[in-house]
């Protein structure tokens, strides 16, 4: 134990890097915090101070604002501790940090995923005076950090324990595992949010579960910077193991021109390296895990015209080029899904791209954003080219797999450990470069061009088994879709009882039958409204709020689920047929179709015609039996579905 003195003539000792502790003024987070020295005070039990005035920048008060307070620095390499502090003051009138992480987010029972089945196991512990947290370090110190809840009030240091806890080996039987750490671009979503998803989602599937976990942590809005201030980035280590392997991408938020503020998101160049070299890597380290660095992947210009090839939009802040150096220098797996990204890009072309982000038109689907429905289309009224579907998320994971199978034959021991771990089919398809039997819902004919347009719809729903391809691997979207296909589908998706659509005649479908048809399997499915309809209608989700993303803050306010325009202002509903209106009117005022004329990609618009007689292609109907399959879905359930129908049954 050493005791620290507070001296009548020098006031409270600064930081001396021979004995390895003192009071800093500034500390060691990203930005710095300033913190006082000077009216630092000491009544022979603990050091206090109390300010008369705090900082908070107006509209920003909860992610940038100083208390200032004390900051003790202690000198400690990197590796686990179980850190107790005794405070002069209690709880109601003091915050606690620990170099530069934000206490609020550790207080409270969180979880780390959208579906909540990851907690956050790694909680700061208050009884009375004491604070206890464990926490995995990667800088050479430490910083304990109090400041004052109320002017005024004097808060301070009794005294702090820092014990050094070992690495335990992993349990006996235990498989190891690979986790996934990213923003909205990795993320595993849930069915509310649909058709959004993240590589992180959908690369799990790639691994062969009897060889090892796959464990995503990402979230949406996260960066470099408050991945580790909320303690994600702790508490995966924590979870880990020796040998386990971490993939970490982050770069889109760290964009954010918000890098001065504390809690914020963005980085300049040198916090980005600085928070890789001196808080991840070595932090990754010293838990006996193995870091493995993947380039964020180029946003997509939703406005990219077809003739213009796509580059990399990392072009102000060079994240990905200063990942692969960090990577170089530090002997680091990286993984470039930044130049292979763009490559992909201009190899599917415009259509095809464009088909694969989130670029929405009403009907799409009832999921939400920030903003409220998208079910009449983007509140962004653009396409958001940082987000994407499912339907890309493989094919980044499957770039990702390529890498690392290249990687291995490089020589690289950590891709060779990882190609080991995946399934022995993938295995093959790396050997052959032929991905059909992995992802056999990619008809030939939905790959480019405007065929590509419901890609994500078509292949979720030939995924489930509901709909199928011909005997040349087409799905032929510009067909006509048959009534009989139509309903059995609809049945299927929606857990009805067999035959419970079976009243209409087989035939090219019409856009009024299936108006009707789709109606019954509402009223069949449902007594009560879904809360896709009522929870996400017209509600905004503002910074705060549970579920706010920072990264899908589109600026609208409220968007509706309901069509945008009434009943009585279609123009055709008198070509109905008399014996289908009253159930194509349900269905048309309930949401559950839309015109398709005059709706508009990346818009929030409805058409004012609804061409009842129009037959229906087979790239229609996927897009309205997965707005229907959506809609049957629990909201909050992770959007990761087997890959048939029947094998949930």
């Amino acid at each position: 134990m050493t005791t620290v003195t507070w001296d009548a003539q020098s006031g409270a000792p600064l930081y001396n890097e021979m004995l390895g502790y003192g009071f800093v003024s500034q500390t060691g987070a990203q930005p710095a915090r300033t913190v006082h020295t000077a009216s630092i005070r000491s009544n022979g039990a603990g050091f206090f101070i109390s300010e008369p005035a705090f900082e908070a920048e107006k509209g920003h008060e909860s992610d940038n604002q100083n208390n200032f307070g004390m900051a003790f620095r202690i000198k400690a390499g990197p590796g686990t501790y179980a850190i107790r502090i005794r405070t002069t003051s209690g709880a109601d009138d003091t915050i606690v940090s620990i170099s530069g992480m934000q206490t609020s987010r550790l207080l409270g029972n969180t979880f780390w995923d959208a579906a909540g089945l990851l907690p956050n196991k790694t909680r700061m512990l208050v009884n009375g005076q004491e604070w206890n947290y464990s926490y995995v370090n990667g800088q050479q110190f430490i910083d304990i950090e109090v400041e004052p809840k109320k002017i005024n009030v004097p808060v301070g240091i009794e005294e702090i324990t820092l014990t050094p806890v070992a690495v335990q080996p992993r349990p006996a039987g235990a498989l190891p595992t690979v986790f996934t750490l990213g923003d909205s671009t990795v993320k595993s979503y849930t069915f509310d949010e649909a058709p959004m998803s993240g590589w992180g989602q959908v690369f799990n599937k790639l691994f062969d579960p009897k060889k090892v976990k796959v464990v995503n942590y990402s979230q949406g809005g996260r960066s470099f910077r408050n991945a580790y201030a909320e303690g994600r980035f702790n508490d995966l280590l924590l979870a880990g193991s020796p040998g386990d392997i971490v993939l970490i991408q982050f770069g889109h938020n760290d964009e954010s021109e918000d890098e001065m503020r504390r809690y914020g998101r963005g980085a300049t160049e040198e916090m980005y390296e600085y928070m890789i070299r001196n808080v991840y890597l070595p932090a990754i380290r010293a838990r006996g895990m193995v870091p493995v660095l993947v380039t964020p992947m180029s946003r997509v210009n939703g406005a990219q015209k077809p003739d213009v090839p796509y580059a990399n939009s990392f072009k102000k802040r060079r994240f990905p080029d200063l990942m692969k150096k960090i990577g170089a220098d530090e002997g680091i797996t990286v993984v470039d899904l930044n130049a292979r990204s763009v490559e992909f890009y201009n190899q599917a072309g415009n259509a095809a791209v464009t088909a694969m982000v989130m670029s929405l038109e009403a009907g799409e689907t009832p999921g939400k954003t920030n903003d409220g429905s998208y079910a009449n289309g983007h509140p962004a009224n653009k396409i958001d080219g940082t987000h994407y579907k499912e339907t890309l998320g493989k094919q980044f994971a499957r770039i990702i797999v390529t890498e690392l199978g290249r990687l291995s034959k490089q020589g690289d021991p950590v891709a060779a450990r990882l190609v080991g771990q995946l399934r022995s089919d993938v295995q093959a398809a790396l050997a052959t470069s032929d991905w059909s039997t992995i992802y056999p819902e990619i008809a030939n004919d939905i790959r480019v061009g405007e065929n590509a347009y419901y890609r994500n719809q078509i292949e979720k729903l030939l995924q489930l088994g509901v709909l199928h391809k011909d005997a040349h691997g087409h799905f032929n979207p510009q067909l006509a879709m048959q009534t009989r296909e139509f309903t059995a589908a609809l049945a299927q998706l929606m857990q009805l009882p067999s035959g419970s659509l079976a009243g209409y005649a087989d035939g090219p479908l019409t856009r009024e039958v299936m108006g009707a048809i789709v109606d019954d399997a509402y009223h069949l499915k449902f007594s009560a409204q879904p809360k896709y309809m009522t929870d996400y209608n017209g509600k905004t989700v503002v910074p705060g709020m549970p579920g706010y993303d920072p990264n899908l803050d589109t600026g609208a306010q409220g968007a509706m689920y309901y069509p945008l325009v009434n009943w009585a202002r279609l123009s055709d509903t008198a070509d109905i047929s008399k014996a289908l209106i009253a159930k194509v009117k349900d269905a048309y005022e309930l949401g559950l179709i839309r015109s398709e004329k005059g709706i508009e990609r990346g818009r929030m618009t409805n058409g004012r015609e609804l061409e009842p007689r129009a037959v229906v292609t087979r790239a229609k109907a996927a897009k309205e039996l997965y707005f229907m399959w959506v809609l049957a879905q629990p909201t909050r359930m992770e959007n990761d579905v087997l890959t048939s129908m029947r094998a949930r049954d």
